[in-house]
């Protein structure tokens, strides 16, 4: 009996939505200071149907002087991706781990170019492990769950 091949495939890499806030302009522009960025990741992953998962990865970008806001860009970063014939556990590290790491430069370079046409420096989003990201995930739900009280 042999085992079917494991397929992992792009089909489509688009952007899912975009958005750009600059509440204090113009007066955001006469800043000298740098602003405090501010970096936040989401990714999550549904079946559209079998063999075939949309991924989507959510970075916002926050930049403040003191506590006014010079810009949020929130950019939805999105994939179909056919992935077949992987076991369970290693489903969820390819849609969690894999393929965020595939979109991460294509939303790195929508944040970017938003920004830098909007009249503000380019932010480049750091590399990042995914891997530990999940991990720690796990981690946190097994806690909650080991935390939980069964219901009577």
């Amino acid at each position: 009996m042999s085992e079917q091949q494991q397929v992992f495939s792009i089909e489509k890499v688009y952007l899912k939505d975009l958005s750009l806030e600059v509440p204090n302009a113009p007066q955001v522009f006469t800043e000298r200071e740098a602003p405090r960025i501010d970096i936040n990741l989401h990714n999550e992953g549904k079946m559209i149907e079998a063999g075939l998962y949309e991924v989507i990865l959510t970075v916002t970008v926050t930049a403040k002087h003191n506590e006014k806001t010079a810009f949020l860009v929130e950019a939805a970063q999105a994939g179909i991706f056919q992935i077949r014939n992987f076991a369970q556990a290693e489903l969820a590290v390819v849609v969690n781990v894999t393929c965020p790491m595939t979109l991460l430069p294509y939303a790195r370079e929508a944040v970017s170019n938003t920004l830098a046409r909007s009249g503000f420096p380019p932010v480049m989003l750091p590399h990042v492990s995914f891997e530990s990201l999940y991990q720690q995930r796990l981690q946190e739900q097994q806690q909650s769950q080991a935390g939980a009280v069964p219901a009577a």
